[in-house]
């Protein structure tokens, strides 16, 4: 993988409604378009030597929408479980949810944690946030902090406690992303990896999910290729 090329790379999928309203379709036509452009980016983080793909697929404020839609968004996460399982072999990419999992319905859990079984030994890694938000994370976190500093005390250095912290998160072994896109415009991270995108490099487009490009995604890293990551340091001039 190229210097200037992200280990880890966040993405808020936003548009899939307003590319179905657009073509006078319902907004789970647009949800369908916007699994084949996970596959899409799935294919170009490949390519240019990605580890980490993590998508925003379903937030905790999400199972505030419609029956309907908080119905058909999960039979759409059910069939991609499913279905997208030879092509997550084939590609040697480890699949995992992150998220408040008993939420979901048993089915899908263990339709879940099947597929995280089957591809546990690769290295690259498809992450989805499901019934996932920031707030709910850092909390969840906390009270798993509480449990482990009950038993073995609170370290005296705080380096250490924030890092002990950072252990109790949901999946503390992935590094944190060095680059998020969102797209449809909106500039907002809504609830997305507050912790883990403290240091995080943005990128906002216009497109919305169903259109992602080749072309959107490498101008994504042309962008990110331009920046001069500090991570709360100075750089040394010459």
């Amino acid at each position: 993988m190229g210097a200037n090329v992200p280990q880890h790379i966040a993405v808020i999928m936003d548009g899939n409604g307003r590319w179905a309203k657009a073509r006078g379709k319902a907004r789970l036509s647009g949800h369908r378009a916007g699994t084949d452009a996970l596959e899409r980016i799935l294919g170009y983080c490949s390519d240019a030597g990605v580890k980490y793909l993590t998508v925003y697929a379903f937030s905790t404020e999400n199972w505030k929408r419609s029956k309907e839609e908080v119905s058909g968004l999960m039979k759409l996460l059910s069939a991609f479980v499913k279905g997208k399982e030879k092509m997550l072999v084939k590609n040697k990419v480890r699949f995992r949810v992150i998220g408040r999992r008993s939420d979901l319905s048993e089915k899908l859990q263990r339709e879940i944690a099947g597929l995280e079984e089957r591809t546990a030994n690769f290295e690259r890694q498809l992450i989805v946030a499901l019934s996932y938000g920031g707030r709910a994370e850092i909390v969840d976190a906390a009270v798993k902090f509480a449990h482990v500093v009950g038993k073995g005390g609170l370290p005296a250095d705080v380096h250490e406690a924030e890092r002990l912290f950072a252990s109790c998160l949901y999946a503390p072994d992935v590094p944190d992303p060095d680059l998020l896109i969102r797209t449809s415009g909106e500039c907002r991270i809504s609830n997305f990896l507050l912790w883990e995108l403290a240091y995080t490099e943005f990128h906002f487009t216009d497109t919305l999910w169903p259109d992602f490009s080749r072309e959107d995604f490498d101008r994504a890293l042309e962008s990110y290729a331009h920046r001069e990551r500090r991570m709360g340091g100075r750089l040394e001039t010459k």
